[in-house]
C-alpha cells in the first residue's frame, strides 16, 4: 500500500497557509475533479484525496495534530468533548454530498436555484448516560454550505452589482408559449438567466461563482442540558445550509441518542440499579453504598431484614435530573441475592445449628405425597335393595 501524499502537497499550499488560502485551493481543485464535471477514470479518487486533505487542514485541531504527529487524530485522540460528524453526517452525508448540492445535483445549475433559503441540516449525536445526567457541551465538526468568505455571502465580487433580472422581471419564472394542434399552450418554467432567483449579478464572486456560499468544514458548540432523553433535539439557529446570496440560513438540528450504561437502566427519570447482596446480609439486613450517576456521588441504601430476591428498595431524588428543573427521579435498587459458595467448617456448623433451632416443617415432597394418596372410605350400613323377581321359583 502506497503511503499517502502530504496534505499540503495535495492542495498545493504552503505549510503556513491561512484558512482562506487553504479553502480557495480546495474549491479550485474540487471544481475540476468533481465526478459531475471531470469524467477521467481517476477523477473520483483524486477528488476523495483532495476532500480528505481539506477535512484535516481546515480543522485547527486536526491540523495541529497532523503537523506535530503526522496523524490528524494525534497520539491520544480528540477527547470526549469533540465529535467529528463529517464522515457520518446524516448517515453518510459528507463533503462530496455538499458538492453535489453545490453543483445542483448532477451539474444542473438551473434545477437548484428555485430555492434560495438554506435548508435545515440534521445529525444524530450519541452521548453517555452520565453525560445526559450532568449535561455537557460538545464541539461538533461537520460539513455544510456556508456563506462565502470572499464576498460575505452576497455572491458579488468587488466592483460588481446585483440587479433585478430583466428577463423575468424579478419573478424567477418565465412564460413559454407553444403552438399545438389544439391551439396555443402556455407553461411556466424557471428563468434561464437568473435560475429562478429573480436577481442577476454582473460581476459574480469567483470563489462561489455568484452563489454566495461555498462548501466548508466547520465546528459548532452544542450545549446539551442535564436530563435530556433519547430522541429529543437541540436546534442551533443559522448553522444549517446557508441561503443563496445572503438569504436566510437553515438550522442545525441535533438529535440526541443516549447510550446504554453498564451500571444503570433508565426508565423515564428513574434509574434502576441491580445490587448484589450476600444471602446472609439479605437475611440479617445490612447497610451498603454504591456510586451514583453524578460524579463523586455515593448512594447509601438500607437492606431490610429478610430481603427477598428481586425485592426493590426505592430512594427518592437520586435518579436522573428532570430537564429544566432542580428535581430528580427515583433510584430503584433491585436486590439480587447471591448464595455464598466458600464456607469453612465453622461456618457450616453455625448454619447447621441455626437450621436445627428452626421450627420443624414437613418437606414439600412429603406434603405432596400425602395429598396424592387415595382416601380410604368405610362402606355405609343400610338396607340392601332387593333384586326384582323375574319369574320362576324364589
Amino acid at each position: 500500500m502506497e503511503p499517502k501524499r502530504d496534505f499540503y502537497e495535495v492542495l498545493g499550499v504552503a505549510r503556513d497557509a491561512d484558512q482562506r488560502t487553504i479553502k480557495r485551493a480546495f474549491l479550485k481543485l474540487a471544481r475540476t475533479l468533481h465526478p459531475d464535471v471531470n469524467k477521467e477514470p481517476d477523477a473520483e479518487e483524486r477528488f476523495k484525496e483532495v476532500n480528505e486533505a481539506y477535512s484535516v487542514l481546515s480543522d485547527e485541531r486536526k491540523r495541529a495534530n497532523y503537523d506535530q504527529y503526522g496523524n490528524p487524530d494525534g497520539p491520544g485522540g480528540f477527547g470526549s468533548d469533540f465529535v467529528d460528524m463529517s464522515d457520518i453526517f446524516g448517515g453518510g452525508f459528507g463533503m462530496s454530498d455538499i458538492f453535489d448540492s453545490f453543483f445542483g445535483g448532477g451539474g444542473s445549475r438551473g434545477a437548484r436555484a428555485t430555492r434560495t433559503r438554506g435548508r435545515d441540516m440534521g445529525i444524530t449525536l450519541r452521548i453517555s448516560l452520565v453525560e445526559a445526567a450532568t449535561g455537557v457541551t460538545k464541539t461538533v465538526a461537520y460539513d455544510r454550505l456556508a456563506p462565502c468568505d470572499d464576498c460575505n455571502g452576497t455572491g458579488v465580487a468587488e466592483g460588481g452589482h446585483e440587479a433585478t433580472c430583466e428577463h423575468c422581471h424579478g419573478t424567477g419564472r418565465v412564460v413559454e408559449v407553444q403552438r399545438t394542434i389544439f391551439g396555443q399552450m402556455q407553461s411556466q418554467t424557471t428563468c434561464p438567466m437568473c435560475h429562478g432567483s429573480g436577481r442577476v449579478v454582473d460581476n459574480p464572486c469567483e470563489t462561489c461563482q455568484g452563489e454566495g456560499r461555498t462548501p466548508s468544514h466547520e465546528t459548532v458548540k452544542v450545549d446539551i442540558p442535564a436530563g435530556i432523553h433519547s430522541g429529543q433535539s437541540i436546534r442551533v439557529s443559522g448553522r444549517g445550509e446557508a441561503g443563496v446570496r445572503g438569504d436566510v440560513s437553515g438550522d442545525l438540528v441535533v438529535t440526541i441518542q443516549v447510550l446504554e450504561d453498564e451500571h444503570f437502566e433508565r426508565q423515564g427519570d428513574d434509574l434502576v440499579h441491580v445490587l448484589e447482596i450476600d444471602a446472609i446480609d439479605a437475611m440479617l439486613g445490612c447497610e451498603t453504598e454504591f456510586d451514583g450517576i453524578l460524579p463523586g456521588e455515593r448512594v447509601s441504601v438500607s437492606i431490610p431484614k429478610g430481603c427477598q430476591y428481586a425485592q426493590q428498595v426505592i430512594l427518592e431524588g437520586l435518579g436522573m435530573p428532570r430537564i429544566g428543573t432542580t428535581t430528580r427521579g427515583r433510584m430503584v435498587v433491585a436486590v439480587r441475592v447471591t448464595i455464598p459458595t466458600e464456607l469453612d467448617g465453622e461456618d457450616v456448623l453455625l448454619l447447621e445449628k441455626v437450621r436445627s433451632r428452626r421450627p420443624h416443617t414437613e418437606s414439600a415432597a412429603s406434603q405432596k405425597q400425602q395429598a396424592d394418596e387415595p382416601k380410604k372410605t368405610r362402606p355405609t350400613k343400610g338396607r340392601q335393595r332387593k333384586r326384582p323377581f323375574r319369574g320362576g321359583k324364589r
